[in-house]
């Protein structure tokens, strides 16, 4: 089953539960994938939903971190329920480990040297390791590897 389909059958579970919370984070997560299909006239893959879930993500982390800041700990907490519900569809990640060990790989492959090559290796990591990794994660591991 792809995960578009497996985003659709847990959103019937949450209707038939009455769910409200759960339901409301998946249906939000399937406009903006249908969103990008109609925008883009594709189907969407798995890779595609994935990357679709880290940008929902990133959003809700950006808000919380915003809400904290304005002393709104209930819309915080919010966005933090809806995290979870998202980072239940992505799959396993790359332990920090696991990722430098991927980019030690590609800067020797493109003999990548110094801060100036870092767009190129981080176009080849960004089609190596979306949706395995977090991609913050991974520019970080970058830069420290060309630093040394």
């Amino acid at each position: 089953m792809s995960l578009k389909d497996q985003i659709t059958e847990d959103m019937k579970t949450a209707m038939r539960a009455k769910d409200s919370e759960r339901l409301g984070t998946i249906r939000l997560l399937q406009a903006a994938m249908k969103q990008k299909e109609v925008d883009e006239r594709i189907v969407l893959d798995d890779v595609a939903v994935v990357t679709i879930l880290d940008k929902l993500i990133k959003q809700r982390k950006d808000s919380i971190a915003a809400f904290t800041q304005a002393n709104r700990q209930d819309l915080a907490d919010k966005e933090a329920a809806e995290i979870t519900v998202l980072e239940a569809y992505l799959p396993a990640r790359l332990s920090a480990d696991e990722v430098a060990a991927e980019v030690k790989a590609l800067v020797a492959e493109l003999g990548a040297a110094g801060p100036g090559d870092m767009g190129k290796v981080m176009g080849a990591a960004k089609a190596r390791l979306a949706g395995k990794a977090d991609m913050g994660a991974v520019s970080a591991a970058v830069k420290a590897a060309l630093a040394g």
